[in-house]
């Protein structure tokens, strides 16, 4: 089913990315952004990665549209002690204030992987988002995330990663309730069976006593293969099906096609997004088009030599005839 279960699903809030780790930072303010290696051990060479990765590279070509204005405001109090400040007026999301930290141990068990991160952030109203990465070593990995709504614990989830040499086990629990016997528990899988091809499996089991017979499992199959500027990656199980594309067209555009079919919700999603960088220019931009016929972009513009970054986008739905216009402005990129 290709279920993605990275994060809580109760709030559309995600938490902003942590800080790279001291050592591995992206350079001075003053400096246009570098790319950087990623860095990989012997051992780890040959891992295909978490099973939430299988369609990252399509993915991640896609915008996230935003509504209204929004101001951040991010400080580094020290190497390992990061926060931030946030303002955000829309009709549609949630609006207000909110205060969001960030903290890296000094401990590495790798150049790349911090021994401990900490990120949270919070509203006026007590609401909170919090999320935990603890790196055992360079093979085990624990996830905890946890969201706080009107003084309650609207979701919770505990993740563990193990990655082999050629292969990647993950475990996961979702809102695990004895005493009301309901929650979501889903094993992952993958194994590389060339540096370029990959498969995998992945079951869910949900407990509910709405659920006719207290219980429903699904299970799904997937694979990735990876070319040299272009990566295939799908899913087909009891859940439905998906497929995605990736491809490098040159060292400015990027694009990427997603379809995927939910038998649950009765429904086919397609888009077609792609990016579009000018890193000499310090400007990026993310667009796409869906089968709903709404188009979408986000700009992005370092203001260099300051540490600023200001971000315009647009979204408009040919068939609502509805239009929407966001604009953010951040300080301390």
């Amino acid at each position: 089913m290709g279920m993605n279960i990275s994060r809580c699903e109760a709030d559309p809030t995600i938490l902003p990315p942590p800080p790279p780790p001291p050592g591995q930072g992206g350079g001075s303010l003053n400096e246009p952004p570098q790319q950087q290696e990623t860095y990989v051990s012997e051992k780890l060479k040959n891992n295909p990665g978490s099973y939430e990765e299988l369609h990252k590279k399509c993915k991640e070509l896609f915008p996230l549209p935003f509504e209204g204005a929004k101001v951040m405001i991010n400080k580094s109090l020290n190497q390992g002690f990061h926060i931030s400040h946030s303002i955000t007026m829309s009709s549609i999301t949630p609006s207000g204030y909110r205060f969001g930290s960030t903290y890296i141990s000094a401990g590495m068990v790798s150049p790349q992987d911090p021994a401990f991160v900490l990120i949270a952030d919070i509203d006026p109203s007590a609401n909170l988002n919090a999320q935990g990465i603890v790196n055992y070593n360079e093979n085990l990995r624990f996830k905890y995330a946890s969201q706080i709504m009107n003084s309650k614990f609207a979701s919770t989830q505990l993740t563990a990663d193990y990655r082999g040499r050629e292969w990647t086990a993950t475990g996961t629990i979702v809102n695990p309730n004895i005493f009301n016997n309901t929650g979501i528990g889903v094993v992952q899988f993958l194994q590389a069976i060339t540096p370029k091809i990959t498969v995998g499996a992945e079951i869910m089991l949900q407990k509910s006593p709405q659920i006719p017979g207290g219980r429903t499992t699904m299970l799904s199959l997937c694979g990735r293969y990876t070319g040299d500027e272009s990566v295939w990656s799908g899913f087909a199980g009891t859940g439905g099906l998906g497929l995605c594309y990736y491809r490098r067209l040159n060292e400015e555009i990027q694009i990427g096609f997603e379809i995927e079919n939910s038998i649950v919700q009765q429904q086919t999603n397609v888009a077609l997004g792609y990016q579009f960088d000018l890193p000499k220019a310090n400007f990026s931009m993310k667009a796409m088009v869906d089968n709903n016929w709404t188009v979408t972009g986000v700009l992005e513009k370092r203001l260099l030599p300051m540490p600023f970054m200001l971000s315009l986008c647009g979204s408009l739905n040919h068939v609502k005839s509805q239009f929407r216009l966001g604009c953010g402005f951040t300080v301390g990129v």
